[in-house]
């Protein structure tokens, strides 16, 4: 059977209408090629026909050399360019990345404001008020420690935003606390004097009615119910702003170019807290700290505890480097000095004398057990309360010890060892030209924690995940143990309750000692009306 045959007999035969010509054997085998063509369609919803059109009117159109070789690549094409046509494709609805949303907010960075000149614009680059952060940028980078030099250009100029923006008198660029979302740029301020002292959140305090007072007094009086004598001890209060561990103000955002927000203020319960737990930052000040023991507060104030526990113990410079000034004295109570000033007349040693511990010393304040950089007297009587005691001769509570912490500008070398490995690493950024070295001092309580000096220079920097080296793996503070059961006393065992019958017996008896008290009496007064 030939193949004309074998076709005519697998392909159904079209009905020929009454009164029309039968189409030959030619015709009829162009229609039934022509129909499969039409009919064989792949995935896409393309037949074949079709397909061949499009290519052979593109080749017609454009006429290339070497049809043949370039065949199967304008096949490619003209299927390419019907999937890029449509409109509901995936090709055509890729969402805008992070990166350019990023990019378009740090491009208002570089804008100049309008009307500003070069004149104009080189006097604001020469703010005192701005840290020369490109520079302390290349001192970090001798020795091995710092951020890209992009990152440090955006981020300098996301600081002379914020100059612009607040009443700031002095500004110094913290550092960068990592997160798992999210990082933070932090920016440490001094306000002007009798400015930005106010909190970044302040919290009402709830408003007490003398009325509620005298009602709770009353029912005091009438309620006959034992009261507890313990007293709670008094919450420590927070250092103002200004002092000790809310000397400086800080301000943080996640990506340089967005929006400074300012932290709160630092308070003894947070510090106390912040101590005992460990846990990583999300980069959203809002999201909660679920630990044991609670956290009062959110991320934001478990992210400004860590920093001031990180300010006081690695912000280091070399000795001389502050001093105290002759104007200052100590205080009367022994407490010692409380701040320091950076020392104009600062000579820089040799630097081989700085690559010891003992060429360091400490120039922030340590913060006590108490949370506060000051020991806060909690057993604190007024005036008041003195005369009570007087009249009433309570007895006299025992004073606490007070708490002490190392003095201001203590040396490196005083430092306590951790699990026997030295708190300090002090290094040179070369040990081959020392002339023209850094030194480098990086803490090892606190990974990230970093210092340099070169010459009349000195900076410190952090870039870590705000968390404490310990030399074992942390685990969480149990709960405390469970209140043991009640002991049992004799005089206090409860008794059964009676039975029905025993019940009923006892209301017979009474019934009869009723009555017989009603007897005698009606006998009683028969014999006084005889008499």
């Amino acid at each position: 059977m030939s193949d004309t045959q074998s076709r005519k007999s697998s392909q159904p035969q079209t009905p020929v209408p009454d009164g029309a010509q039968e189409p030959t054997t030619k015709e009829q085998n162009f229609l039934t090629d022509k129909t499969y063509l039409l009919s064989t369609t792949n995935s896409t919803g393309i037949n074949l026909y079709e397909h061949l059109v499009t290519c052979l009117r593109k080749i017609l159109e454009e006429r290339p050399r070497d049809v043949v070789d370039i065949f199967e690549d304008i096949s490619k094409e003209c299927k390419r360019s019907r999937l890029a046509g449509d409109g509901d494709s995936l090709r055509g609805k890729l969402d805008r990345s992070t990166e350019i949303a990023l990019a378009e907010i740090q491009k208002r960075l570089f804008n100049r404001p309008d009307g500003d000149d070069d004149e104009a614009m080189g006097e604001d680059d020469a703010d005192p008020r701005l840290p020369n952060l490109l520079q302390l940028a290349f001192f970090f980078e001798q020795g091995g420690v710092g951020i890209d030099k992009d990152e440090i250009y955006r981020i300098w100029l996301s600081l002379k935003k914020l100059v612009d923006e607040k009443p700031i008198e002095k500004l110094r660029f913290w550092g960068k606390v990592l997160g798992t979302e999210q990082n933070y740029y932090v920016a440490e301020v001094e306000f002007r004097e009798g400015e930005g002292e106010e909190e970044a959140e302040e919290e009402a305090e709830p408003e007490r009615d003398d009325k509620d007072d005298e009602e709770g007094e009353e029912e005091e009086t009438e309620d006959d119910t034992p009261k507890p004598n313990f007293k709670p001890a008094p919450p420590v209060p927070k250092e103002e702003p200004g002092t000790g561990a809310n000397k400086y103000a800080y301000f943080v955002c996640n990506e340089p170019g967005k929006a400074w927000i300012r932290l709160p203020n630092a308070t003894p319960a947070q510090i106390h807290v912040a101590r005992r737990i460990k846990k990583f930052f999300t980069g959203r000040l809002d999201a909660p700290i679920v630990t044991y023991p609670p956290f009062p507060g959110t991320e934001a104030n478990y992210l400004r505890a860590q920093i001031a526990r990180i300010s006081a113990g690695t912000h280091v410079s070399p000795k001389d480097f502050y001093t105290f000034g002759e104007e200052e004295e100590e205080e009367e109570d022994g407490v010692g000095h409380e701040s320091c000033a950076e020392n104009p007349e600062y000579e820089p040693p040799p630097v081989r004398a700085l690559a010891d511990p003992e060429a360091w010393a400490h120039h922030v304040l340590h913060i006590l057990p108490q949370g506060r950089t000051r020991w806060w007297n909690p057993v604190q009587i007024d005036e008041d309360e003195e005369l009570e005691d007087e009249e009433e001769e309570k007895e006299e509570q025992p004073q606490p010890q007070p708490e002490v912490g190392p003095p201001l500008l203590t040396s490196l070398s005083e430092d306590a060892p951790i699990d026997g490995m030295q708190p300090w690493t002090v290094r040179l950024s070369s040990g081959l030209v020392q002339r023209f070295a850094v030194t480098v001092v990086s803490s090892n309580l606190w990974p990230g924690a970093h210092a340099v000096a070169s010459g009349k220079v000195c900076e410190n920097i952090y870039i870590g995940w705000g968390h404490k080296f310990t030399s074992e793996n942390y685990s969480p503070a149990p709960p405390p143990p469970v209140m043991a059961e009640f002991v049992s006393d004799p005089e206090l065992k409860e008794t059964d309750d009676p039975t029905p019958e025993e019940e009923a017996a006892l209301k017979a008896l009474l019934a009869q000692a009723e009555e017989g008290e009603e007897e005698g009496y009606g006998d009683e007064e028969g014999g006084e009306d005889d008499d």
